[in-house]
């Protein structure tokens, strides 16, 4: 706040988020120090880019009054975001029970013999708070992790045997799973034919048997067919 015997002002330097194309508002705080009606006028070198409300007022004895600073929308960007903008708050003694519309132009004047009290105020553009940043893709739910770059531009040497490690191991699995399913294949293959092999032998050995029963058969026999049963069971089985 300013050393002004009248009034302080806060803040003494207005700072305006500048963006392009869009009216921009900042706050004065005017805090009448004393115990007497004091009148206030605020002036600005570039009167038609600023609105200024209320522009003169009057300050109750220990009381504050707000002025609002609106820039309007700027259609270029000020070279290196500087501004020489200025304002100036007038503020003088006046009569007790003032209201703005006893205010008059020449009561800030030295003419007028009042001891006017001059503050300086200063325009400071800012740059606009930035967005959040977008969520990287390699965060993202569900998402393959992305290799880290070092300082230098290089992919880690450990994240890329990483990746190739990643991307082969599907493939191997692949192959042994296709070499599997060839190898059953086969032998499911080679099964169904020594089924079918057997059971022709079978039904050989049935007709053989059918024939011999009407003048008997030897024990071996008897053998030889029960074997061959037992061995068709079981490859039925697997």
């Amino acid at each position: 706040m300013s050393a002004g015997e009248l009034l302080g002002i806060e803040p003494l330097e207005l700072r305006f988020p500048f963006e392009l194309k869009k009216q921009i508002s900042c706050s004065l705080q005017l805090s009448n120090k004393t115990d007497e009606y004091v009148a206030f006028k605020v002036k600005t070198t570039s009167p038609k880019k600023y609105c200024v409300r209320p522009n003169t007022g009057v300050v109750l004895p220990r009381s504050t009054c707000d002025v609002i600073v609106t820039m309007q929308a700027q259609r270029e960007m000020p070279p290196d975001m500087q501004c020489k903008d200025k304002f100036l708050v007038q503020s003088v003694v006046t009569g007790h029970g003032a209201s703005p519309k006893d205010i008059t132009p020449e009561m800030f004047t030295k003419e007028s013999g009042n001891a006017v009290e001059e503050v300086k105020l200063r325009v400071v553009y800012v740059s606009p708070p930035q967005p959040p940043s977008p969520v990287p893709e390699g965060s993202e739910e569900g998402s393959s992790p992305r290799p880290s770059i070092s300082d230098n531009g290089n992919v880690a040497a450990s994240e890329l045997v990483n990746a190739a490690r990643a991307f082969d191991e599907p493939q191997e699995k692949s192959s042994e799973t296709k070499a599997l399913i060839l190898r059953l294949s086969e032998e499911k293959n080679s099964a169904i034919q020594l089924n079918n092999k057997l059971l022709q032998e079978l039904d050989l050995l049935r007709r053989e048997v059918s024939k011999k029963q009407r003048g008997g058969f030897s024990f071996m026999f008897v053998i030889i067919v029960v074997l061959i049963g037992i061995v068709l069971g079981y490859l039925m089985k697997t």
